[in-house]
């Protein structure tokens, strides 16, 4: 069955599959971290680069707000996350068929958000271990969600600003 611009039942199956499939590698990936090391615990993989490290972020990218210890802030994070989910899903559909870089970003930026979203249901806090640093300059910590998220906005960005004609203005696709 279609639903409009080339959105069929069986793409959006696919769809809802792969970004289960993600979010379910985000959460194995922490999972790990969480079973094998202590909270605040690090590893160092390439000595003076890459470590493994066990943090909780209660904020946002790069722990903004993480300092605010209220429920409110982690249910706005919930709905700020709900209400992306929906303009994601629009701007999946706005962009014609033959789009795939801009479709695959929607789908990695869904994935990581519900990866996320998981962790703050379930923990109150998000589960970041993947730490870049070069001497005394460290890149916050991050997750698999966190990369997906990262990579697909960059992506999402090259499709829009180097194929302008998607997604269409005024279309919703339907």
């Amino acid at each position: 069955m279609e639903t409009g611009r080339g959105f069929s039942l069986k793409m959006a199956l696919l769809i809802a599959a792969v970004i289960a499939g993600l979010a379910l590698a985000d959460q194995y990936t922490k999972g790990l971290v969480e079973r094998r090391m202590t909270l605040g615990q690090g590893i160092a993989v390439i000595p003076g680069f890459f470590d493994v490290v066990y943090v909780r972020n209660r904020g946002a990218a790069f722990g903004i707000l993480s300092g605010v210890d209220s429920a409110w802030v982690q249910r706005g994070f919930t709905a700020f996350t709900l209400l992306a989910m929906a303009a994601l899903v629009n701007i999946y559909r706005s962009f014609p068929p033959d789009e795939r870089l801009g479709r695959v970003a929607v789908v990695m930026i869904g994935s990581g958000a519900v990866g996320n979203l998981i962790d703050r249901v379930q923990r109150g806090s998000v589960t970041d271990f993947l730490s870049f640093h070069i001497g005394q300059y460290q890149w916050p910590a991050f997750n698999l969600a966190d990369s997906l998220i990262t990579v697909g906005v960059c992506f999402l960005a090259y499709a829009l600003i180097f194929h302008p004609q998607a997604p269409e203005a005024g279309r919703n696709g339907a």
